[in-house]
C-alpha cells in the first residue's frame, strides 16, 4: 500500500464517479480528505462514510470566490494543503462547433478548465509551503490528446488541462509537481446515459471494457506518493490502450 500518512489531499468532484473513489482511496492510504462537490449532501455522504479524517464541502469550481473558499475551509480544519485533484468535469453530449452555444461553451470550459486554474491558483500559497513538495494531479481525458474524444467544448477543455499541467510543472517546480490522468471510458454517474456506447468504444481497445473508477483512484494515489517523485508534467493515458496506436 502506497502511504501518504497525514496528508491533506483536496479532491473536486468528490460526491460521485472517480472523484468518490479517489476520495475513499485517499482516505485509506491515510491522507486527511477534503470532498468538493457542488452536491452538498453528496459529499457530506462521502465525507461520513470515510470517517473522523474526511469533510464535505460545497464548492462550485466555476466560481474563483467558491475556490478561495474552499481552500481556506481545507486549512481551516487541516493545517494545510498537500494535495491538490481537480476532478470536477462534465460532458458536452459530443456536440460539434457549429451545435455549441456560447452556454454551453462556457459551461463545459468554466467548470474543466477554469475550475482547475482557480483551485490551484488559491491553493498556491498552501501548496509551496510544505516542506515536501506540493503535488497537483488533474483529471484531463483521453479527448486532451484527440479530437474525437468528446464535442467541441470538452475536447478544448481537455487540452487546456494538459497544458495548464505542463505549466505548472515548469513554472513551479521544484516546490509543486504536477501530472495529469487521461482515462478514456470510465463507467460513473456522468457517463451512465452513454453506456451503450462506452461499452462500444472499449470493445475496441486491448482492455475490452471500460475502468471501474477505482482504477482511476489508484493512479491518482501512486502519482500523489513519493513512488512518482520523478514524475513531472505527464499527461498519463489511463484508457485500456484506447490511444495506444496514436
Amino acid at each position: 500500500m502506497v502511504t501518504l500518512q497525514h496528508s491533506v489531499v483536496v479532491i473536486t468532484g468528490a460526491a460521485s464517479g472517480m472523484g468518490k473513489a479517489m476520495a475513499h482511496e485517499f482516505a485509506d492510504n491515510g491522507a486527511n480528505v477534503v470532498a468538493v462537490d457542488v452536491d452538498e449532501a453528496g459529499v457530506d455522504d462521502v465525507a461520513a462514510a470515510i470517517g473522523e479524517n474526511a469533510i464535505g464541502v460545497y464548492g462550485d469550481v466555476s466560481d474563483t470566490e467558491s475556490m478561495e473558499s474552499v481552500v481556506d475551509t481545507a486549512v481551516d480544519e487541516f493545517g494545510t494543503i498537500d494535495v491538490l485533484c481537480n476532478n470536477a468535469g462534465v460532458l458536452d453530449e459530443y456536440a460539434p462547433v457549429d451545435e455549441t452555444s456560447d452556454d454551453l461553451w462556457d459551461g463545459v470550459l468554466g467548470v474543466n478548465l477554469d475550475g482547475p486554474f482557480y483551485l490551484t491558483r488559491a491553493a498556491l500559497p498552501e501548496l509551496e509551503s510544505g516542506d515536501e513538495e506540493g503535488v497537483v494531479i488533474n483529471t484531463a481525458s483521453v479527448a486532451g490528446k484527440a479530437g474525437d474524444g468528446g464535442g467541441a467544448a470538452y475536447t478544448v477543455s481537455k487540452h487546456g488541462v494538459i497544458g495548464l499541467t505542463k505549466h505548472l510543472a515548469t513554472a513551479y517546480a521544484p516546490d509543486i509537481r504536477a501530472n495529469a490522468i487521461c482515462p478514456g471510458a470510465v463507467e460513473t454517474g456522468m457517463t451512465e446515459d452513454m453506456l451503450g456506447q462506452l461499452t462500444e468504444l472499449a470493445a475496441e481497445t486491448p482492455a475490452d471494457e471500460p475502468a471501474e473508477p477505482a482504477e482511476i483512484a489508484s493512479v491518482a494515489v501512486f502519482l500523489a506518493s513519493d513512488k512518482a517523485s520523478f514524475i513531472h508534467g505527464e499527461a498519463i493515458n489511463v484508457d485500456g490502450g484506447m490511444l495506444a496506436d496514436i
